[in-house]
This record gives C-alpha cells, structure tokens and sequence, in this order.
C-alpha cells in the first residue's frame, strides 16, 4: 500500500532546529513530485577510516507529549516545557553531534507545538524529529502541514555523520490519525486494518510500500558506501509489545537482509524496552511526559559499541556491535 505523503529526493538540508552558530550536517530528505528535473550534487563519501574510527555522541529525547491539560495517571503534560528545558540546558553543555526527538512532541492541540518548539530550538547543536502518532493530533485541516511545522524536510529523511546513516522512517503512513476524517486515506488505513486481521491498538500505523521501497533503496546505498545504519522511528518493531508497528515484520524482514543495520532507536511505549535480534539493538527509549523525573539520553557511537548515557528515568547501557552479523 503506498503513502499519500511526499516521496523523497536525495539532497542537501540544513535543519531548521539549529541556532545559528551550530554547525550545519547534510541532510538527504524524500524525494518531492514535481514536474522538473533536479540537478544533484553527489555527497562526498567518508574515507573507510574515518568510518571505522571516529567516535562522537548524539542526544536523544521522546515522548515530550506537552499540552495544556491536568495530569493523567502518570503523565504530566504541563510539565514537560520545563523538562525539556532542562534537558536542553543540559545537552548544549555537551559535545554533541546532533539531536534527535522519537516522537510525540506534543500530547495534542496544534497550539502546543507554539509552547516547545521554541525550547527545541534552543539546541546548539542541529536538532531532528521523527513524527509520532500524538503529533497529529490537531485539527484535520492541520493535519497535512505537520511534519513542516516540525522543521522536517520531508516526513521521513536520512542523514550522515562520520560514516553513520540515521534514516528517520515515518509509522503512521497508514493509520487513523494522520488524515482528516472520512478521507481515502483513513479509509485505505480502516480496509488495511481489517484485510489484515491487525489486533494491535488503532493509535498504532504501519510504514507503506513507498517507505518500505525508499528505506530498502537507502540500505543499498549505505551497504555500496560501506556505511553503519542506525534506523530512527517512533514505534518499536521488536520485541514483541502492544506499541509494536502494524507490520513490524516486514521491517525485522528489510533488518535481516542488511547487515549494515546496527540498531533500531525508538519511543512511544514510555516504559522503555530492549532487545537484540540476529545481532542488531532494539533500544526503546523513555517517555520524558511520564512523572515528576525527567528522562532522556545521550548515545556514544564508537568503533565496536553504542554506549548510552541515560539521565533521569533513563538508563545507562553498553551495546556492543557485531560486525558478524547473521
């Protein structure tokens, strides 16, 4: 099934989540239809030794989910403007490559993106999203325009730092929260549901056949450049969870075949989770929303392990890298 969201071009991006005296990193977005021919520039590739050698560190956050409502269970959504300010504080005192929000920035209202995005945007460092089911949350007529009121080029993209390939992928290509009521769209997300039998809860999605196409098309790329991957998204694919993308499989599938894949970095169950499979790091990161402690981390990216630094609710954790991957 394919999305109804902009497809990608390779090209150069400069995040919008940057302050102007942060360094700039290439960004290769979706490819945008459109009716002329687009001179591209091919990216100059790391040598092999700078990909197997260069250490640095990025930061990580999800789940800010702000909105102006009282507290529910353990979320605290008024909260969350000063956690993330924290946060930021605290990352900018760092050396950090980049930054990177797993979703649902906001709880809901369109409003809400007005209270944290200028707090995001504090970062020294470029600054990048993935989009979460909450995010689109907000009237339908809103709906369309929210990956570029997040600052992102297109709703799923990649980028590169030190011989790394981040690919931010997109769940909620086919869901019931991202397009307005009543249009194709939500139908094509109601007949998916149903033809597949899917049991896991509506405020899931699944990732559509041009997505799936784009990310095997940049794992050929990264696999030919002799590149590391690590894919960003909102929803876990493993282990098995309740939070789990509708097709999950068919991502474990595309992981299995490209050995390139170091790990899998995710939010939306805010407990948290881990698991390794066929050699790659499943790694779900904290809900910052949840309780009075804030969470969030930073990742180290060296030649042989991931090494995260959790603070608050998250915690600190070694991941060691096989290079004999299955």
């Amino acid at each position: 099934m394919s999305s109804t969201f902009p497809t990608p071009q390779r090209m150069s991006y400069t995040p919008i989540h940057r302050s102007n005296d942060s360094p700039t990193k290439k960004v290769r977005p979706m490819r945008f239809l459109c009716c002329m021919l687009l001179s591209i520039t091919p990216l100059a590739l790391p040598s092999q030794s700078q990909a197997e050698t260069t250490a640095f560190t990025f930061g990580v956050v999800t789940d800010c989910q702000y909105c102006d409502a009282d507290t529910g269970g353990i979320r605290q959504y008024r909260g969350s403007p000063a956690k993330l300010q924290k946060a930021v504080d605290h990352l900018n005192t760092l050396d950090l490559e980049f930054t990177v929000h797993l979703g649902d920035f906001i709880d809901k209202d369109w409003a809400s993106f007005e209270v944290v995005q200028p707090i995001y945007q504090g970062l020294k460092m470029p600054a990048y999203h993935v989009l979460g089911n909450h995010d689109f949350s907000v009237p339908d007529d809103k709906k369309a325009l929210v990956y570029k009121r997040m600052g992102l080029p297109a709703p799923y993209y990649d980028f590169m730092v030190h011989g790394w390939r981040f690919v931010a992928l997109n769940g909620n290509d086919i869901s019931f929260h991202a397009y307005p009521k009543g249009s194709a769209e939500q139908q094509a997300a109601e007949k998916y549901y149903t033809d597949n039998k899917i049991s896991s809860p509506k405020w899931n999605g699944a990732i559509g056949d041009a997505q799936l196409a784009w990310l095997r098309g940049v794992l050929d790329d990264a696999t030919k450049r002799g590149e590391s991957v690590v894919l960003m998204a909102h929803f876990p694919v493993f282990p098995e969870n309740v939070h789990n993308l509708w097709n999950a499989d068919k991502i474990l599938e595309i992981i299995d075949a490209y050995p390139a894949v170091k790990a899998y970095i995710n939010g939306h169950n805010h407990a948290g989770n881990y698991g390794e499979r066929n050699g790659v790091h499943f790694v779900t990161f904290k809900g910052m929303v949840d309780t009075e402690e804030n969470s969030y981390a930073t990742v180290s990216v060296t030649p042989t392990e991931l090494q995260i630094a959790g603070f608050g609710r998250q915690k600190d954790q070694t991941l060691v890298l096989r290079k004999d991957r299955p």
